[in-house]
């Protein structure tokens, strides 16, 4: 008996739109569940070279908590691209000035790198309130 190995072809994936509201979810509990969902590792047909993936809308980004001592305690830095440009922010800061920021680097830094997670990281939105543009697509709410 001869199986054959099942490789996903770009034009022949279904494609749904997720809505997940993120008010009062932890940020890593909701991130990994997306990215699961934009890299198309739910579904059986998952193929690691093609984009199987969904698209994700995610509401209520600035209503996210975080366990522990992480409200004042984490911190991200970036850097300028000048001598001593290293630019750390706090959490507390980031949440309160670019709220949608925080979800967004926990997901797209749970994607790889490259052209094809290039293109998988377009397919999230994220709002920090709880209206989107986005209702002809018709999401299918998401519990996390």
């Amino acid at each position: 008996m001869t199986q054959k190995t099942y490789i996903a072809k770009a034009e022949n994936v279904e494609r749904k739109c997720y809505l997940v509201d993120a008010k009062d979810k932890v940020v890593g509990r909701v991130a990994t569940k997306v990215a699961t969902i934009l890299r198309g590792k739910h579904k059986a047909i998952y193929t690691p070279h093609v984009d199987t993936g969904d698209q994700v809308i995610i509401i209520n980004a600035d209503k996210v908590r975080v366990t522990g001592k992480k409200m004042r305690d984490k911190h991200y830095q970036y850097y300028t691209g000048f001598h001593g440009g290293r630019k750390i922010v706090r959490f507390e800061e980031l949440i309160q000035t670019r709220p949608t920021q925080v979800l967004r680097l926990a997901i797209t830094r749970m994607i790889p790198s490259g052209p094809l997670g290039n293109k998988v990281k377009t397919k999230l939105k994220i709002y920090a309130g709880d209206k989107h543009p986005h209702q002809a697509q018709q999401p299918i709410p998401l519990a996390i």
